[in-house]
């Protein structure tokens, strides 16, 4: 019977969230961070919004008292036709309201002032939930879906998305709303002083001003896309460049490394220059549109002023109010450019947090309860894709407290066993069970909890070498980390070291050698205490000594512990319970060490070619320990 067609699980497509670049809005964007502006769980926070906004209506109010104070002064100081004004009365009077006019522009700055250190712990809030729920939901999506991305691009991503959010909470709180109520006052001003000639003015003004900002803004959106997205690539080459200094300098490929950056930064400078032009294009057209409409009104006024309808007062007010009204419009044409803007910068977080991880705890879910420690593949079918199957009908068992190694050729298969018991993808057939409990229904929490790894590449975080340890189990006292430094042979090259525990390893732990980190990943899994071990190629990159003594440490950890080893070098796995042979994702031989040699099949030939192997690398190392002879007098 042929066994059933893999098919790869597809990454299922975003739920629960709508997909901002399908419907970039200002309302959609507004919407989606609103309960991030107004938490349910935080009265505190919704009374900090209530104050700003009624700080916010003080400051539009005294701001339209502004010019009225003005206005009085002026006419103070220009008597009207046909009676004086005596001195004393005429200097008294300005005098007055010049102060209220200072008080006025005074008030007005302490509201506004006031108002944005209210909104501020609102708007960091939001920022600081927002971009948290992303990373934690980065966390959360599957293998496949980073391995498919650069690290670089996702890292700006949060980045660019953390600013944005800030940019668009401050911008629809504190400017947009405000902006409105204050574009009502000052209608209702030019309607009661003046007439319905300066009104229509206004409104032509304001309609064919936010039209044009809204059709050169969405002209800008695809520059400043183009912008972000070289943006990105430039950072991503940067930091991949960066990580892999080493490799770099073993090539001597220092020119070529920057070449490649300079060619996206390029990219970045001719996307900058194409983005400031068009910004430039925008002001210079808001600014047009403006001026004329404050063009018209002051001729109007000019004409009233002539023919004895208004007052040079009134003159004064109606350039006071326009100057004042320029501001608030700016701001509205700043408003749509920047949350547009920043809605660019804030899709791709969204649609982070739109993506479903690929594998998922399943309704009624629960916790893996270890009581032996058994496991078992049965008929295990998995491939990344279709066309090309990895295992094909994979079945072994681990009994409770037993060691079982894998063997074979690369690309046979061995590592994905370790991700599918890690529930990093999920078989397309077969099970896998741990005392008898598939996999799939239990928590990934509680399955990943039982299951300790020692991986072949060791990658530390850029922290102290406690720290490293520390990480297997975050409750665990000092002398439990140096217990289990002790174990894994590393706490006397601790204590040698300058600070100790406290000393730093470096990006990816590159100040220690290779064997030093596999130390700190075998004391790291010892504090854990997992019932079930995984070493998956542990000691392959390393040199024989080193080799021996890792094995010597691992070889403790297993005792009492359910453990699967993926071996590279045969010679460290002659003592497991039984030994499986992979080959094309299937197991050819298994059996014990003996046995399987004996058999004078697949790992018969690969222990012999090891054994070569080593034999030629012993010779070498001897080779090189003699010191060339010296011939006195030839």
């Amino acid at each position: 019977m042929s066994p059933p067609k893999p098919a790869v699980p597809q990454q299922k497509a975003p739920t629960g969230r709508p997909d901002i670049r399908a419907e970039a809005s200002m309302l959609t964007t507004v919407r989606l961070l609103w309960p991030y502006m107004w938490p349910q769980n935080r009265s505190d926070l919704k009374m900090r919004v209530l104050g700003a906004m009624v700080l916010l209506l003080f400051a539009k109010f005294v701001t339209i008292a502004v010019p009225y104070s003005f206005k009085w002064a002026t006419d103070a100081l220009t008597p009207g036709p046909g009676h004086e004004v005596p001195l004393p009365a005429l200097l008294a009077g300005p005098v007055i309201l010049v102060i209220i006019y200072g008080l006025l522009r005074t008030l007005m700055q302490f509201f506004t002032q006031g108002r944005d250190a209210l909104f501020a712990a609102v708007s960091m809030h939001a920022t600081r939930k927002l971009a948290t729920e992303v990373f934690v939901h980065m966390h959360q999506l599957s293998l496949r879906y980073h391995l498919e991305r650069k690290t670089g691009g996702l890292t700006r991503v949060l980045e660019r998305g953390r600013e944005a959010i800030h940019q668009i909470v401050r911008m629809t709180m504190l400017t947009a709303i405000p902006t409105a109520v204050e574009f009502a006052m000052i209608l209702g001003v030019f309607l009661y002083e003046f007439d319905w000639r300066y009104a229509a003015t206004v409104i032509v003004m304001i309609i064919a001003y936010l039209k044009f900002t809204w059709l050169a803004t969405d002209w800008r959106i695809g520059i400043r896309r183009s912008v972000n997205e070289s943006d990105t690539d430039a950072n991503v080459k940067a930091i991949d460049s960066l990580l892999n200094y080493e490799t770099v300098k073993y090539f001597g490929a220092e020119a070529r490394e920057a070449q490649r950056y300079d060619k996206s930064m390029e990219r970045y400078e001719r996307n900058s220059t194409r983005s400031y032009i068009s910004l430039a294009i925008l002001n210079s057209g808001q600014g047009l549109i403006f001026s004329i409409a404050l063009t018209v009104v002051m001729i109007l006024c000019a004409i009233g002023v002539r023919d004895g309808t208004h007052t040079v007062g009134d003159f004064v007010l109606i350039n006071a109010m326009m100057i004042q009204l320029y501001q608030p419009l700016n701001f509205m044409g700043m408003v749509y450019r920047e949350i547009k803007q920043a809605t660019i910068d804030i899709e791709s977080m969204f649609q982070i947090l739109g993506q479903n991880p690929e594998i998922q705890d399943l309704p009624g879910a629960v916790p893996l309860t270890i009581q032996k420690g058994g496991m078992k593949f049965e008929n295990v079918h998995f491939a990344y894709d279709p066309a090309r199957p990895i295992l094909r009908g994979v079945s072994f068992e681990v009994p409770a407290g037993k060691t079982v190694a894998v063997v074979g050729p690369s690309g046979a298969g061995k590592s994905t066993i370790s991700r599918l018991l890690f529930r990093f993808y999920e078989p397309q057939s077969g099970r896998i069970t741990i005392d008898g409990h598939e996999i799939r229904n239990v928590t990934q929490r509680s399955l990943r909890d039982q299951i300790g790894m020692v991986p072949q590449d060791t990658v530390l975080f850029n922290d102290t070498i406690g720290y490293n340890i520390r990480y297997g189990r975050w409750d665990a006292t000092d002398a439990e980390v140096e217990e289990a430094a002790k174990l894994a042979q590393i706490d006397e090259f601790i204590r040698t070291v300058p600070k100790g525990y406290e000393a730093q390893v470096g990006e990816r732990g590159l100040k220690l050698s290779g064997g030093e980190k596999q130390r700190v990943a075998i004391a790291r899994t010892i504090l854990k205490g997992p019932p079930i071990l995984l070493l998956d190629e542990a000691t392959s990159a390393l040199d024989s000594f080193t080799e021996r003594e890792i094995q010597a440490a691992l070889d403790r950890v297993v005792i009492g512990r359910t453990t699967l080893v993926i071996a590279h070098r045969l010679s460290t796995i002659v003592n497991a319970d039984e030994i499986l042979v992979l080959d094309k994702g299937e197991i050819v031989e298994r059996g014990t060490h003996d046995q399987l040699l004996a058999k004078n099949g697949v790992y018969h030939a690969m222990w012999n070619r090891q054994r070569e192997v080593d034999a030629a690398q012993e010779t070498l190392r001897r080779a090189e320990k003699e010191e060339p002879r010296v011939t006195v007098g030839a």
